[in-house]
């Protein structure tokens, strides 16, 4: 399902099947559920984000309620598998420690607890329902066309060793492939930390990609300047720090990853980057 008929077209272009719904329209769901259904859909790969604002996450409520209303409207069973793409934020800080997905939600934004708000609302939804759950709980996506070349080239600081954070990654095609694997109806149900093997800190990460891009290193201040000298927006994710540990990802859901680290996700990109 996309959101307009000119991604709808880019997407039928790749050989995808698509039809176009809206989750900000709810009305515009039930058809495009209806004959998803009858046409035997068994599977749902949910990745829209939730709305930029609140703390709940209507789209999502919004998505399972179509999916009830088709049901009933069809005669047809629900999907048997959910994989929902959330985020790691939804841990919120955890002051740089190892965190496997025994820990507990404590999100310290609003975009956090909108996407716990999502976990909760398709957990209950598919427990009352028989219906197998995955949450993907995903940290910062790169690929060769998704670095921060352009805040690099803005010479926007980082913060220095003693007040930087632990960040995770994860490359895009390797998240694809966590997606097709966690689709798939022998993978156990239940939450994947969704990151690679990386152990980086931030300031780190962007020195790194300045120097396999031959760009200027970040410069480096104390948390006390970062206020007047970083967006709002990136200050926040500057003031979570954990290392997700992705044991479960490789031993449970049996994924290999292509890209282990950022070292080697780097390395493709510059391979393949149009900026190279």
């Amino acid at each position: 399902m996309a959101r307009t008929s000119q991604r709808a077209a880019e997407l039928s272009k790749l050989g995808a099947q698509t039809r176009v719904g809206d989750l900000d329209r709810p009305e515009s769901l039930v058809p495009v559920i209806e004959a998803a259904m009858l046409e035997g859909t068994e599977f749902i790969l949910h990745c829209a984000p939730p709305m930029v604002t609140g703390t709940r996450d209507q789209r999502t409520r919004d998505l399972l309620a179509a999916l009830d209303a088709a049901a009933q409207k069809t005669r047809k069973m629900l999907p048997r598998r959910v994989v929902y793409v959330s985020t790691s934020g939804v841990y919120g800080d955890c002051g740089g420690a190892l965190v496997d997905e025994s820990r507990p939600v404590n999100p310290g934004t609003d975009r956090a607890r909108r996407r716990c708000d999502a976990e909760a609302a398709l957990t209950t939804w598919c427990a009352q329902r028989g219906v197998a759950l995955v949450i993907l709980r995903v940290p910062g996506i790169y690929a060769a066309d998704r670095l921060p070349l352009e805040r690099l080239r803005r010479g926007t600081p980082v913060l220095v060793r003693a007040d930087d954070v632990y960040t995770n990654h994860i490359h895009a095609e390797d998240l694809a492939g966590i997606c097709i694997a966690a689709l798939d109806e022998q993978a156990p149900a239940g939450i994947y930390n969704a990151s690679d093997d990386s152990d980086i800190m931030m300031g780190d990460w962007l020195e790194l990609v300045a120097e396999r891009f031959g760009l200027p290193r970040p410069p480096r201040i104390a948390r006390s300047e970062a206020s007047g000298r970083i967006a709002a927006p990136m200050l926040s994710f500057m003031s979570e720090s954990r290392r997700l540990v992705n044991t479960r990802l490789k031993s449970e859901l049996g994924y290999v990853l292509r890209y282990p680290n950022v070292h080697a996700g780097l390395s493709a990109a510059l391979r393949s980057a149009p900026e190279a």
